[in-house]
């Protein structure tokens, strides 16, 4: 399926990191959520309730980032995955992307990220 919500460089201050002196302070941190699921009920009938409340959806992810403390950007992406999956029955597959702008590396650079895509666990044929 090619229908998908998107929530582009959603920006939330969390406490992320593998040292305790990453994990002391809020960093920025950006989130996009790609949201895969049939879109065409809801654009027919002009109905939220055939679709995914975005507003929703952002606020599972704030909730994440700014309240619960990981190591790594994979613990994010994938706790970001299963809530979301948990809290949308319709979505058929969820792409998150974590980006960490402030990387503790002696280097330029503007961001170290990663991305995961997790289907839903009854959606997974086709």
């Amino acid at each position: 399926m090619s229908d998908r919500i998107v929530l582009s460089t959603m920006r939330f201050q969390g406490r992320h990191g593998v040292t305790a002196a990453e994990r002391s302070t809020p960093q920025p941190f950006e989130v996009d959520v790609e949201l895969v699921t049939d879109l065409q009920p809801a654009g027919v009938e002009d109905d939220l309730a055939q679709t995914i409340d975005y507003g929703a959806a952002f606020e599972i992810c704030r909730e994440l980032v700014e309240a619960t403390n990981f190591r790594l950007l994979e613990a994010i992406a994938e706790g970001l995955a299963h809530e979301l999956l948990r809290a949308f029955p319709r979505l058929s597959e969820v792409v998150v992307r974590v980006r960490k702008l402030h990387v503790p590396i002696d280097g330029d650079l503007a961001y170290a990220g990663v991305e995961i895509r997790r289907r839903s666990v009854g959606k997974r044929g086709g």
